[in-house]
């Protein structure tokens, strides 16, 4: 797809609903009794995977454009697929769900796409098996298609190695099987958006710092869950509208979770100019978000803010290519691991727009130029089917001087299947 520079970004958008909550209110539904209503559900790919995956345990789920309504059978009630479960490119689905087998009477094959098949799953292998579960990576390279052979559960305390929702809401998930209470300390705090959704089913979940703690077999029951608009996906509008000069737009319906608001400060650090209006609690807090063009600088993103932006990174990278100074990102090293090898794909893409940009082991040091100064320019971009790679890339070119062609494009399917659209409803010129 072609992409070209624009004068200025006005106007409102309002993003998808949240990636992570749409799983989970999917997942969680499936184990309540009774009804479970999901209004702004991410129709993204991923999301739709994680339906899949539950209609084939036995779930019925009926999937409108504006509410998909689940007849949520309980703990007990899920059913062996007659087939191979497939997640498709969803990471969440695969490792969430896999902490819900862990328990089941019954064996699973669980697979996904090239790219699910290539990331590693030892990290919930270890622990759901602490547990009891027997777990098998049928390749036996610790990725998937796994074989998961439920069986009784027992409590644990789990210190993940690596800081990641994923694992604590898989140890979690399985705790709600399991005999005896089970915990996860983090040594910084993951997104929390299974424990809160957790607590919204019924569950007793409990917090102390870094620490979740579940109790087994509460009685979950069907809720109503209205699913506020994703932060990762409002991520390219922050930062179109702080990049682009004249720039002035309303993002509304953003989930603002402390663990997940990281690009917030991040931008903030760089001198963007955002505004949090009409800030509102819907289980989750809410806000709209009025952004306006800033002139940005260079910063320092480490330490305990990387779990609360590990998905914006890229974007962020791409702000701080048009900064004023030298952006640092250090202690992400979860970014080789993701859709695609991040910090590579990054600094590739971003020198071939004439960023001066250095990958190291665990992130990137970008040596920025303000647009004035030395703009970028249009070059061919791979996304390797990444879809944080597309859209941080659409949003580069709007400052790029002359034609950006991004391969694999149509990816950003995964996560925001109108993205293209509601960036050109604001493209002023």
């Amino acid at each position: 797809m072609i992409f070209h520079k624009t004068n200025q970004l006005k106007g409102e958008v309002t993003v998808p609903g949240d990636k992570s909550i749409s799983h989970r209110a999917v997942m969680l539904g499936s184990l309540s009794k009774g009804r479970t209503e999901i209004t702004n559900f991410l129709q993204g790919a991923d999301c739709l995977s994680t339906i899949d995956c539950f209609r084939r345990l036995g779930i019925e789920i009926e999937n409108r454009p504006d509410c998909i309504t689940i007849h949520g059978k309980g703990l007990d009630g899920l059913n062996a697929p007659g087939n191979i479960l497939d997640a498709g490119n969803s990471g969440t689905t695969t490792r969430l769900i896999s902490g819900i087998l862990a328990a089941q009477p019954f064996e699973t094959i669980l697979t996904g796409d090239a790219s699910i098949q290539k990331r590693p799953m030892l990290r919930i292998m270890e622990p759901l098996s602490m547990m009891g579960a027997r777990i098998e990576s049928i390749g036996g390279n610790n990725c998937a298609p796994l074989k998961i052979t439920g069986a009784p559960l027992k409590g644990i305390h789990y210190y993940p190695k690596v800081i990641s929702a994923q694992v604590k809401s898989a140890v979690l998930l399985a705790g709600l099987y399991a005999k005896d209470p089970t915990s996860v300390t983090e040594s910084a705090l993951s997104r929390n958006h299974s424990e809160l959704m957790l607590r919204t089913f019924g569950a007793d979940v409990r917090t102390e710092g870094t620490t979740a703690t579940i109790f087994p077999r509460p009685l979950l029951e069907g809720r109503k869950v209205n699913v506020p608009g994703d932060i990762s996906s409002a991520a390219y509008f922050i930062a179109a509208g702080l990049l682009v000069p004249g720039s002035d737009i309303l993002i509304r319906n953003v989930g603002i979770n402390p663990t997940r608001n990281g690009i917030l400060k991040a931008a903030e650090s760089m001198g963007g100019n955002i505004t949090l209006l009409n800030e509102r609690q819907e289980g989750e807090p809410v806000a709209d978000l009025h952004i306006k063009y800033s002139p940005l600088h260079g910063t320092a993103i480490e330490g305990d803010i990387i779990p609360t932006l590990i998905d914006e990174l890229p974007i962020l990278a791409v702000m701080a290519a048009s900064a004023e100074g030298t952006t640092v990102i250090r202690d992400a090293a979860e970014l080789k691991v993701k859709e695609s090898n991040r910090i590579d794909v990054m600094a590739q893409n971003l020198s071939a727009m004439g960023c001066d940009i250095t990958g190291t082991e665990d992130g990137l040091i970008i040596h920025g130029k303000r647009p004035e100064e030395k703009p970028l320019h249009g070059a061919v971009i791979h996304a390797h089917g990444d879809h944080r790679i597309a859209m941080s890339f659409a949003v580069a070119s709007l400052i790029a001087e002359g034609e950006t062609n991004i391969t694999d494009s149509e990816c950003v399917a995964i996560s925001y299947p109108g993205f293209y659209e509601d960036l050109k409803k604001l493209c002023r010129g």
